[in-house]
């Protein structure tokens, strides 16, 4: 196994006189599954092309790294990285963060603001007449009109502002590789208007279904609300069939349908491919701090059917979940065992949730004709099967396989959806001290603008938990993720949150403040001021204060706090609060 190249030198190396595709690159480059780019780069190079990669560019000096491949014979493929890159530069405070997982040493700086912006105009501006496609979580998500938080006004489609010829939506394997073999057989790139999963601008506006115009969402707070809800409604469609389109400067965003999920057989072959699951050597003596988190993971499924209004994994990934096979994961398994750094602990067997292996609907002809976007919420879906045998067999076949001293679940349990089986196989052989989960809040109407399960179901589990932990004499923890300033949230709901976790016996610490990511529920309402299902007004903490006080009641422990969140409970007529946390 090789590495693809970055550098010309590189290239000379292997003899190559052209490259088709060129992969910019917002993250540092690891050739590992769980990285977008070495996947697409992978996936292209199994079609017969000659990938190179150039990891964070430097935008700000002569534009070396831009210059240094030249141009591609077919397109170059852009990406922000793995995450947005307003996400991963800036906390909900609008606070300039220090560090970057995604770069060496976790030190910030290596990638601009709005990443795919700025290498798409650089790259148009030096090679104007070559195509550019782009990809990942920040072009997907920003295909249409949408808020943006860190402006705190709406932004044009991402293709008006890149400057790009196709986005690419969602994950794009398949219409990635669609796309090349068009390209392979002689078709012209810019001829190529129908390929599903894809979206571009066009002087033609017809389509299926017409959203408001991006000037129309300008003037109405309405129209961009409702645009939300036929767009997330489509997109949780099996086989979706319209073509869906946007005016905006007097030009059309077009955005075809998504294919069906792709089936488990090919689902294996995207993660059978020669990854060398390292760093590239450019790295050598460096640290990558997501890489020293996923090195030993393996993602064993793609896709959630939770459909939480704050997260973008089913709008991106989709809703329908797709299941390596066996074979494959254990393959993954034995590959990592060959790893002479490995000391038998594999970090995480996982997915965007950690217990949605193998799980459909028990009805697959009516799971294709629904377009809910959640199949847990408000209650789970009585089609949808809750089976844990799977998964607790390919625990199982994982952790006695020679040389693994143990395999823990890292990723995210959905404990509504989880059976007691389940958790008693979890706790027992699965955890290392400490279980995470999400219950996310207390308040009911929260928790229902959030897509949540009720938190009566969040008591049960932890009763289960302490059950299981006295049954087997475990000492494992149990950690709760919470959110503060939420549409929907109050003052009042954070300090019932206070009262009620306090009362369980949790001092809070894995808590954030909720960030407004382009393209969700939560970020429609916040923007909007309406939940676009009902229309039904939604208030929200806007202000710095606002948010500030509401996230001090996670902290209601520390005596810093004690002074202003008493004060607060009088303040907002909650003094009856104030013997239930300080006793």
């Amino acid at each position: 196994m090789s590495f693809l190249p970055t550098t010309s030198k590189e290239v000379s190396a292997l003899g190559w006189d052209y490259i088709d595709v060129i992969v910019f690159t917002g993250d540092a480059y690891i050739d590992h599954p769980a990285f977008g780019a070495a996947v697409i780069a992978r996936v292209m190079e199994a079609e017969g092309l000659r990938v190179a990669v150039v990891p964070q560019p430097n935008w700000r000096d002569d534009l070396r790294d831009f210059r240094k491949l030249g141009a591609p014979r077919m397109f170059f493929a852009v990406t922000a990285g793995a995450m947005d890159s307003m996400v991963n530069h800036y906390t909900a405070a609008k606070r300039l963060r220090s560090d970057d997982a995604y770069s060496i040493d976790g030190k910030a700086g290596f990638r601009p603001d709005r990443a795919t912006d700025v290498y798409c105009r650089i790259l148009k501006d030096i090679y104007p007449d070559v195509p550019i496609v782009i990809g990942g979580i920040e072009a997907s998500q920003r295909r249409f009109t949408h808020y943006d938080y860190w402006e705190d006004t709406l932004r044009k489609s991402i293709l008006v502002t890149s400057g790009a010829d196709l986005l690419i939506c969602g994950m794009g394997e398949k219409p990635l590789q669609e796309l090349v073999h068009r390209l392979k057989n002689g078709d012209n790139f810019y001829s190529i208007k129908d390929l599903n999963q894809t979206a571009y601008l066009s002087d033609i506006k017809a389509v299926d279904i017409e959203l408001a115009s991006h000037e129309q969402c300008l003037a109405s707070k309405r129209a961009e609300a409702e645009n939300f809800k036929i767009f997330e409604t489509e997109s949780n469609k099996y086989a979706p069939s319209a073509v869906l389109g946007q005016q905006v400067d007097g030009k059309m965003v077009i955005c075809n349908p998504t294919y069906p999920p792709i089936t488990t057989e090919e689902l294996d072959y995207i993660y059978d491919l020669p990854y060398t699951r390292l760093p590239h050597p450019r790295y050598k003596g460096k640290r990558i701090p997501a890489y020293d988190m996923i090195k030993y993971s393996i993602t064993i499924h793609r896709g959630c059917f939770g459909g939480c209004s704050f997260c973008t994994i089913s709008a991106h990934q989709g809703k329908f979940i797709v299941s390596r096979s066996v074979d494959s994961i254990m393959k993954e398994v034995h590959k990592i065992l060959q790893d002479t750094d490995f000391k038998g602990y594999i970090s995480d067997l996982g997915g965007p949730s950690a217990n949605m292996y193998g799980l459909t609907g028990k009805n697959h002809d009516a799971c294709k004709k629904c377009d809910k976007p959640s199949c847990l919420h408000p209650k789970i879906c009585p089609n949808m099967s809750r089976d844990h045998s799977a998964l607790i067999d390919l625990y199982r076949m994982v952790r006695n396989t020679e040389g693994i001293k143990k395999a823990t679940i890292g990723s995210g349990i959905r404990y509504d959806l989880a059976t007691e089986e389940y958790i008693e196989e979890v706790l027992r052989f699965h955890v290392s001290g400490r279980l995470k989960v999400a219950p996310e809040h207390t308040s009911g109407q929260v928790l229902t603008l959030m897509r949540k399960p009720d938190f009566s179901n969040f008591i049960k589990f932890d009763s289960l938990f302490n059950e299981i932990n006295a049954k087997y004499a475990l000492k494992e923890q149990l950690i709760p993720y919470f959110i503060s300033s939420h549409p929907g949230c109050s003052a009042a709901d954070m300090a019932e949150m206070a009262a009620i976790t306090k009362n369980m016996n949790f001092r809070l610490e894995q808590v954030q403040d909720f960030t407004p990511t382009p393209m969700t529920l939560s970020t429609e309402m916040y923007y909007t001021g309406f939940n676009p299902y009902t229309m039904e007004k939604v208030k929200c903490a806007r202000t710095v204060e606002q948010k500030k006080e509401q996230r001090s009641f996670f902290f209601w422990y520390k005596p810093e706090e004690r002074r202003n969140i008493i004060r607060k409970l009088k303040e907002i007529g909650r003094a009856d609060l104030i013997d239930k946390i300080y006793n």
